[in-house]
């Protein structure tokens, strides 16, 4: 008996999408080339979505916004159940579809699957708690109270590097808080923007009664994005990617008055103290800095160690840097995958030499010779900085960690934080001290700061995002939902009097 030959990554891919229910015509036949990272295969070419297509979503998801807003939250909940309930069944389907088109290993692309399957946990339970506070009115007879309203149509634009989580984030909330989702993934990886809108769709099928037009996916480039963002019946975009794209969506739907949840850069970084568990310390930096070949968000960028433990670590570092394993993901147990595209390995490379020229010591950095010259692997990099200046002032989304030498405390936080982004942190002491001065006002200035862990790996029950040039939005866990719904302040008068606040008095016959 034969074995039959294994798939490649383009057919691999084919298959999976068919097992979720994807429309094979739509693989074919558009001049948007889509590739997969591992090899550099094509795998699909796909139509892109024209503005006035855009247009079209836009207008639907609105009616079906006028609709869904007045079913009760509880029972929205119930479509994000069942969705929940799909995303199970597809797991290993999903996951393996993220591997094939972003690149990950199979447990952090199964990882992000159930990153979606916990966001729909927490929003069914949110259904029924879209709280609104009762405030203490100075008027006799009136009662004054707070109420969550449905905002409308959510853009959500999102990126390669987590191309099916951060949507989820957005939908599911958006969907228990009444609103209606048009999403543009990135142009990078559409295909599993198509096979979620497919699970969604079953979802919806056994719900019964959802609004045609309650999310939808266009497929595209700047233009399809540029057509959500001026949409004037989009309330809300939620743009993930780089500060530069940021500064391009902020004003315009500022214009318009629109609102914005911006998750952009984040040049992280980390602190480990004289009293660092260091066993510890180097295996979350190890995973911080090398996982998803340096192309999260909350990647760590930066490391600032001191002075009297610098020569403990350090080494360890550099030897756990060449020792970590690189290789194809849908083949091997390598920890490293590729990155995303040649313009991700040029950027490296940049920074690299960018880094030696102010007189840094690269360690690793150089291309691997795995899946030919289509796929671009690479040893993640170890930098260690005489000081923190040129590119380690920048973010590079690639597994480049730059490694510099602290002696004061108060100094280091000053360095920690005199960078651009402000996304997140960490914080490696065992000196209760230094932990909650990092935690405190004058400490980390970014939206997430970590004691004894590193900067990736945030769970759904947290309010996701950070400051300065990384937005200031917040997605996922916490009171995140808020920015989803629009607040009313109501006063009702129960009694027979009509008292003025701030004793106003206004007597007319």
């Amino acid at each position: 008996m034969t074995t039959p030959p294994t798939l490649g990554p383009a057919d691999l891919a084919r298959s999976v999408l068919a097992r979720l229910g994807v429309d094979a015509a739509r693989l074919d036949g558009g001049s948007m080339a889509t590739f997969t990272p591992v090899t550099g295969a094509q795998i699909a070419a796909l139509t892109s979505d024209t503005p006035e297509a855009v247009a079209a979503a836009v207008e639907r998801a609105h009616a079906a916004f006028r609709i869904w807003r007045d079913v009760p939250a509880p029972r929205r909940g119930e479509l994000v159940r069942l969705f929940g309930e799909e995303l199970r069944a597809a797991k290993a389907d999903l996951g393996r579809l993220v591997s094939i088109e972003a690149g990950k290993s199979p447990s952090e692309g199964a990882g992000e699957v159930q990153e979606m399957i916990d966001i729909c946990d927490f929003a069914v339970g949110l259904s029924r708690q879209l709280y609104g506070l009762t405030i203490a009115t100075e008027r006799p007879g009136h009662r004054m109270m707070e109420t969550w309203h449905p905002l409308g149509v959510v853009g959500v634009i999102s990126a390669f590097n987590f191309p099916v989580a951060v949507w989820s984030w957005n939908t599911a909330l958006a969907l228990v808080c009444g609103d209606s989702v048009v999403w543009k993934p990135s142009e990078k990886t559409p295909l599993t923007a198509l096979a979620c809108e497919a699970i969604l769709a079953k979802a919806v099928a056994r719900f019964g009664g959802a609004p045609e037009g309650l999310s939808s996916v266009v497929i595209g480039g700047a233009d399809v994005g540029e057509a959500l963002v001026d949409n004037p019946k989009v309330a809300l975009v939620s743009a993930t990617g780089s500060t530069r794209m940021g500064r391009v969506v902020g004003p315009k739907v500022a214009a318009r008055f629109g609102r914005t949840i911006l998750e952009l850069g984040g040049n992280n970084a980390g602190i480990v103290c004289p009293s660092a568990d260091l066993d510890m310390a180097l295996r979350a930096v190890a995973f911080g800095a090398m996982g998803t070949a340096g192309q999260r968000c909350t990647t760590m960028r930066r490391l600032f160690v001191h002075d009297d433990v610098y020569d403990a670590l350090v080494p360890r570092l550099v030897r756990a840097y060449a020792s970590v394993t690189v290789g194809n993901p849908l083949e091997s147990q390598a920890l490293v995958g590729p990155l995303i595209d040649a313009r991700a390995f040029e950027a490296m490379q940049a920074a690299l030499a960018a880094a030696k020229a102010a007189g840094g010591t690269v360690h690793g950095g150089e291309r691997a010779d795995i899946e030919g010259p289509g796929a671009y692997y690479v040893r993640p990099a170890l930098v260690e900085m005489p000081e923190q200046t040129g590119p380690v002032l920048e973010e590079t989304f690639a597994p480049i960690l730059y490694v510099m030498r602290y002696t004061d405390f108060d100094a280091v936080l000053e360095a920690h934080n005199a960078v651009g982004a402000g996304l997140s942190s960490s914080i490696f002491t065992l000196d209760l001290r230094e932990m909650e001065t990092f935690l405190s006002a004058r400490g980390s200035d970014c939206g997430i700061a970590n004691v004894n862990i590193g900067t990736s790996g945030a769970e759904i029950g947290g309010a996701f995002g950070g400051e300065k040039e990384t937005g200031g939005g917040r997605e996922s866990g916490s009171d995140a939902w808020k920015g989803y719904m629009r607040r009313a302040t109501n006063t009702v008068n129960y009694s027979r009097n009509l008292p003025l606040a701030q004793g106003v008095v206004f007597d007319i016959d």
